[in-house]
């Protein structure tokens, strides 16, 4: 496992593996997006962002890897805010069963709870006083904290909508759970490109993944293992691991075994490579879903990360 200066290390690494712009042209509308070197049309792309938005995303997360430095920085610049963006507006998951609870009503709202507030009530009435509200209990709902580790596979077939996929989860993740998640990149080793409760926006882990390119084999158990430790370092009462992977393992052997000692494992595969994901998930006894696409991230966490 690589983690702080190890991970960061890594990702420059994978930073130097980069795309021409013969390959970056397998990409329909490159070269509108890219008339010329070093150039990057925002409006073109905003264009093609409104009428086939996975492709948009998908020739955006390429572009992250370009061999052109002027067209990469400047494509960089644009994908922080675009993906943040696309993770912002998506549906926000429930965030599980709450339960009822007593809290001073100084602190929190509710129905006041009539027999621990009945002696300050009294008085208060009798005296002609005002009643203090951390005399008051009330009745609230208090639905469980979550922390989430999101382990993005980074294997041989991590490029174009895959890449842009890990990078719009990765931004949800980090929007919507702050501190408490973690981000870990994997394939026959593992990149904590996030730690839990290390402080990192949305934007900065979205720039780290998209420099990784795909390369090497799948180990969903050392993923699994690694996930597990990031989640032991949070208190909060649910600990899900989001496993963003056609879970075609191989390497590391059976991780079944692992995958089921976490707390919750949910599993989002490539709508036209799931099989072994849904096997996985199956076996597992984990809840699992497919992407169309990088745009379909949100409701896809929404589902999985569902009460």
């Amino acid at each position: 496992m690589k983690e702080g200066d190890g991970a960061r290390g890594a990702v420059a690494d994978a930073g130097r593996r980069t795309t021409s712009r013969r390959e970056l042209a397998r990409h329909e509308r490159f070269e509108q997006i890219s008339p010329e070197v070093g150039e990057l049309d925002t409006d073109a792309f905003e264009e093609l962002l409104d009428e086939d938005p996975d492709a948009a995303l998908a020739l955006l997360a390429d572009l992250n890897g370009a061999t052109d430095e002027r067209l990469r920085d400047l494509a960089r610049r644009l994908a922080g805010r675009v993906v943040v963006e696309i993770a912002r507006f998506g549906p926000v998951p429930r965030r599980g069963v709450g339960r009822l609870t007593r809290a001073r009503a100084s602190g929190a709202e509710g129905d006041i709870d009539l027999d621990p507030s009945l002696d300050a009530i009294l008085l208060g009435r009798a005296s002609r006083s005002r009643i203090d509200a951390d005399d008051l209990v009330v009745s609230t709902w208090r639905r469980p904290s979550i922390a989430v580790c999101l382990l993005v596979d980074r294997s041989g077939s991590m490029h174009g909508e895959r890449l842009a996929a890990a990078a719009v989860a990765a931004a949800a993740v980090v929007y919507r759970n702050g501190a408490d998640c973690s981000v870990v990149a994997f394939a026959e080793d593992a990149v904590v490109v996030k730690a839990q409760h290390e402080s990192r926006t949305a934007e900065e882990v979205v720039g780290d993944l998209l420099r990784l390119r795909g390369f090497g084999v799948t180990n969903v158990a050392l993923a699994a293992r690694v996930a597990r430790q990031q989640l032991d370092r949070s208190t909060a009462g649910r600990r899900i691991t989001v496993l963003l992977s056609d879970c075609r393992v191989t390497a590391g052997g059976d991780a079944v075994p692992d995958a089921a000692a976490l707390a919750e494992l949910v599993v989002i595969a490539p709508e036209d490579d799931a099989a072994d994901a849904r096997a996985f998930a199956d076996a597992v006894g984990s809840r699992w879903t497919t992407l169309s696409g990088p745009s379909s991230v949100p409701t896809a966490l929404a589902e999985v990360l569902r009460d």
